[in-house]
């Protein structure tokens, strides 16, 4: 008699966990952005502007930049007045035309 009685009870209770996860509401992921929309914002913050970068921008988001040279480009514009041509970052020390190639794309003169 006591195991029929455990037994319904375990039963019991098995029945309302399972009764439970499935009644509970499912969590709708949203809907992913389209791949245009998340190409083009990869675009926009990837675009780095030479002439209001700061150091920390320059060495987080140009390949081949760290510190050092990060310095050295805001240097070269405290000095030398803003960048008139993406070229132009050949005349900062450290930087070559390899470095310069691999940044192309990424770097804006506003």
């Amino acid at each position: 008699m006591q195991n029929i009685y455990i037994s319904s009870l375990i039963f019991a209770f098995l029945t309302s966990i399972s009764v439970a996860t499935t009644a509970a509401p499912s969590i709708k992921p949203e809907a992913p952005a389209p791949l245009s929309a998340q190409t083009r914002q990869a675009e926009q913050s990837a675009k780095v502007n030479l002439n209001a970068a700061d150091a920390e921008t320059l060495r987080r988001d140009l390949f081949g930049i760290g510190a050092a040279k990060a310095k050295a480009i805001i240097a070269y514009r405290e000095s030398n007045g803003p960048f008139t041509a993406v070229d132009e970052l050949l005349e900062v020390k450290g930087i070559g035309k390899a470095l310069l190639e691999k940044n192309r794309e990424r770097i804006v003169i506003k």
